[in-house]
């Protein structure tokens, strides 16, 4: 392979690379050089497609030591969260095109099973590989198989309730799976909580293992039983005294317990895995990483260089313009109502920057709780401050409070709690694509009582949603989109009659619509309530509508709309499928949702009306 642009690294390892058995074949002196390719590529990359650089970075020594042991795709590797398999792609056949790396129609930045026969399953959510890898491990065992299965997991991904779950089932579903446990002290920031605090304890290990392998090297290499006993009860003296048992919550589950392992020394971690590989039983390998490892800007501020945007030459994160994102407005909002109302307590799920609570959580440290890759725990928790007489505000991503449904509907809902969900990132987030579009949340949630939805269109109107929720003696959400937040005031078109069509626009959709109904002549409605419904909805009697919003169509606003309209209706929203990867203008071109979509589809519509009403 060749990069045509100059600008690109010469990689000449990384070029000959195209399956795992190459990395396999490459001579071990070779390999140092081959993580810095991977590295350098990867940054030339991510600078210009913007992606999840830090932790793939931390991940390259990891993945050919993988590489190097395990035989893919017979063998099965599944990540959590797949933002770490940048080196994996670039190794298993994708590295040509990682040019295309989360563009429309290009490289996915998570796995896929549908882009490539490596990537075992889907990896765009936090907390899933390891029940996803025992059921691969069944399934396995079930057929006589006997194939490798191996979830490799960040040290925040355990704090999860799904990883929670699924190490509690491990040793009574099979006897053959190995767990690498990615410790970098990192989610997106720092990890919280006692899990985070017992892996930080586990590294400071690191001479006890040295100790250990010693031991361990010397029993193989004389296989004499009596050295092997030795060795057994001099391996649980040393443990005793330097570790005090601090892998005991492993071994309590049932695993054999390896490490910590230096995560960026691929013959030490090669060792390793084959150990685990001929190890009787299912294997926790537990490796120290740096996140950002081998990138200074990234090594020094990992946080920042998680997800990035392209960058110039100066390694330094596109900038953006002066103008305030929604994130951004709505902590800036919380921050002023905490000032004049010290029960209000703001909660979020490992996303304080990215839900603009960063500010609020050097304020207001007292009142503020970041849980963790943990957004179940996260609404239960609310539920339980807002019934002690406080007033939570829970900030999420809508795709990750897909997961807290259930919560929600028992633990806040059902005894009518004030709690309030804000949902971020709600409508298409672009290149991060179908994990983490925020699509779903309307039609997951309009059917529970006692809820209300709220979707602003400006930043007035999320200030005046907020100031609504936090009065309400029940439960509300807040829906609000990714980018940059309008100053308002939201725009309304008359039409040129009472009768004529009108286009219902739902929250920052009405900016979408107004050229539109500009061009057609119709009248527009700014409409910022989905539940209940504006009373001025319920009123308009047969005059036909059209519905627009930044949501699945499928049991959305439009739905809402439809249940109780007695005219004709065209609902506008995402289709029924699942959206791909792209920029925002490219998703709606592809939808028919921008401008000369909704033109085309909402004058067809107008034209079949009796009489081809214009307006």
């Amino acid at each position: 392979m060749s990069h045509p642009d100059p600008t690109c690294p010469q990689t000449p390892l990384l070029d000959a690379i195209a399956t795992p058995a190459d990395v396999k074949a490459l001579p071990e002196r070779l390999l140092p050089q081959l993580a810095q390719e991977i590295r350098d590529r990867m940054v030339a990359v991510v600078s210009k497609t913007g992606g999840h650089l830090a932790p793939s970075l931390g991940v390259v020594e990891l993945t050919l030591a993988l590489c190097r042991v395990f035989d893919f795709p017979a063998d099965k590797l599944i990540w959590d969260v797949g933002h770490q398999a940048y080196a994996w792609k670039m190794v298993t056949g994708r590295n040509a095109r990682m040019e295309t790396l989360r563009r429309f129609g290009g490289v996915r930045g998570f796995p896929f099973p549908g882009e490539s026969p490596y990537d075992a399953a889907v990896g765009g959510h936090a907390g899933v590989a390891l029940a996803t890898a025992l059921g691969f491990a069944a399934a396995r065992d079930v057929r006589g198989g006997r194939e490798h299965v191996i979830a490799v997991v960040g040290d925040a991904s355990l704090t999860n309730g799904v990883s929670l779950e699924a190490l509690n089932a491990v040793r009574h579903t099979t006897d053959r799976l190995i767990l690498v446990v990615n410790d970098n002290g990192m989610s997106i920031s720092r990890n919280v909580g006692a899990l985070a605090r017992l892996f930080a304890r586990r590294l400071t290990g690191l001479r006890y293992n040295r100790i250990r392998a010693a031991a361990e090297a010397a029993g193989h290499r004389l296989r004499l039983n009596r050295l092997k006993a030795f060795y057994r009860g001099f391996k649980a003296i040393v443990k005793s005294v330097l570790l005090r048992n601090r892998s005991g919550i492993f071994e309590d589950l049932g695993f054999r317990y390896f490490g910590p392992i230096d995560g960026h020394d691929v013959p030490a971690l090669c060792d390793a895995l084959r150990a685990a590989a001929e190890n009787a039983g299912p294997v926790v390998l537990h490796i120290a990483t740096v996140k950002g490892k081998g990138y200074p800007p990234a090594e020094r501020n990992p946080a920042k260089w998680h997800g990035v945007g392209p960058w110039a030459a100066d390694a330094k994160p596109a900038a953006c313009a002066a103008v305030r994102s929604w994130s951004e407005a709505f902590g800036a909002a919380l921050c002023a109502r905490a000032a004049r109302a010290p029960a209000i307590e703001a909660i979020t799920a490992a996303m304080r920057d990215g839900t603009g609570l960063a500010d609020f959580f050097r304020r207001f440290p007292a009142q503020a709780h970041d849980v963790g890759i943990c957004e179940e725990y996260a609404v239960a928790f609310a539920a339980g401050l807002a019934a002690a007489g406080r007033r939570p505000v829970v900030a999420l991503y809508s795709t990750f409070a897909q997961r807290a449904v259930d919560n929600l509907m028992h633990d806040v809902c059902l005894p009518n709690l004030p709690v309030v969900l804000c949902l971020d990132r709600a409508g298409v987030v672009g290149p991060d694509g179908p994990t983490h579009h925020g699509l779903y949340d309307l039609a997951m949630l309009r059917a529970l009582p006692n809820l209300e939805i709220r979707v602003p269109a400006t930043r007035p109107a999320l200030e005046a949603a907020l100031d609504a929720a936090l009065s309400r003696p029940g439960p509300t959400v807040i829906r609000y989109p990714r980018g940059y937040v309008h100053e308002g005031p939201a725009p309304r078109l008359p039409g040129a009659s009472p009768d004529a069509p009108l286009i219902l626009a739902l929250g920052h959709t009405v900016f979408w619509a107004e050229p539109v109904a500009k061009a057609l002549g119709l009248a527009l409605e700014p409409v910022e309530s989905v539940k209940p419904l504006p009373d001025f909805v319920r009123g308009l009697g047969a005059r036909p509508l059209i519905t627009l919003e930044d949501a699945a169509a499928v049991g959305g606003f439009g739905s809402a709309v439809a249940e109780v309209h007695r005219g004709p209706l065209l609902i506008l929203g995402w289709p029924d499928r699942f959206v791909p990867q792209g920029s925002e203008p490219e998703l709606r071109a592809a939808c028919g949702l921008d401008a000369a979509g909704l033109r085309m589809r909402i004058a067809a519509f107008v034209g079949g009306l009796p009489g081809g009403r214009h307006g």
